[in-house]
């Protein structure tokens, strides 16, 4: 059984499931795990995965239109380091700083495996859920996509010691912002918001679950990332690896037309249309082709 497939299942244990986040009387919380072996490749900083744990769960607080409020991390490793540590807590320090939250401590733990679980809170009267999108809404996407596969490749490079630089650009790739200012320009207006850490396939394909609808997407203007295009030997393929790799931690959202362009003037990043809400019975389309639920899982083989 794979992630999807244990979050299907606890659907029907816990109700309401199935948002990015819980929320409770106003509270978001959320939470993550994330392991050496799967999600800090060669070559990562403790820094960057500070900065990265701890982003991911802001990025749910982010996806349901609220504040970010603190986080806390439970470290464990087979040692602890003074360095290592210290860079770890000031890694999540930092990025927490950045999105006007705090970090405010967590747990030590021996394990076998660099782990670190993570939880982040954030405030909202007015979640933003999957469930809403409509047909004839705008489906938009924050930033650009493709830089954490593009990470990827260039600690593969740095492993190989090809690119004396590559473990450095990549990390820099690895600590992305997580969108919590743009998550509460998008609230007032999106109709349904999630995070693109699964990749845009797959959140589309989560979205349309939710919200009983299909959605046709133009490939021509899925923002892909510079840095993958540079690591990509086609543009198919630089496609390919921004829509389906995952872990950019983007926000997928649906939007009225008629709101499109008073949003994009409040959101403080790029805002790009990629398609349009159609009726389920259409399905997933890009460029009138369908669009494979293909994307990150834990658990899959």
């Amino acid at each position: 059984m794979d992630e999807r497939a244990a979050l299907a299942l606890l659907e029907g244990e816990l109700h309401p499931a199935g948002d990015d986040a819980a929320v409770v009387d106003g509270l978001v919380v959320t939470t993550d795990m994330l392991h050496e072996r799967t999600d800090f490749p060669s070559g990562t900083t403790r820094y960057t995965a500070g900065w990265r744990s701890v982003g991911a769960s802001l990025s749910d607080v982010a996806a349901m239109g609220a504040s970010a409020t603190a986080a806390v991390a439970a470290y464990a490793a087979p040692e602890f380091r003074e360095e290592e540590l210290l860079a770890f807590v000031r890694g999540a320090r930092d990025v927490c700083k950045g999105v006007d939250g705090e970090y405010v401590g967590g747990d030590l733990d021996g394990h076998d495996e660099f782990t670190v679980a993570t939880t982040a809170i954030g405030r909202t009267d007015d979640p933003v859920p999957r469930s809403g999108a409509r047909p004839g809404d705008a489906v938009c996407v924050t930033g650009t996509l493709g830089r954490s596969a593009a990470a990827l490749e260039l600690f593969r490079r740095g492993a190989r010691e090809d690119d004396p630089d590559a473990r450095e650009r990549a990390n820099e790739l690895f600590r992305f912002e997580p969108r919590i200012a743009a998550g509460r320009a998008l609230a007032p207006h999106a109709t349904a918001m999630m995070d693109s850490s699964d990749g845009l396939a797959r959140s589309l394909h989560q979205l349309a679950e939710a919200s009983d609808c299909g959605f046709a997407v133009d490939a021509a203007d899925v923002p892909i990332d510079d840095a993958v295009r540079s690591v990509s030997e086609s543009e198919a393929e630089a496609l390919e690896r921004a829509t389906t790799f995952g872990e950019d931690f983007e926000l997928v959202a649906t939007l009225p037309e008629a709101e499109l362009e008073a949003v994009r003037e409040a959101v403080d990043v790029p805002l790009s249309r990629v398609g349009t809400v159609v009726e389920s019975d259409d399905g997933i389309t890009v460029d009138d082709e369908a669009l494979a639920d293909r994307g990150y899982t834990h658990g899959e083989d």
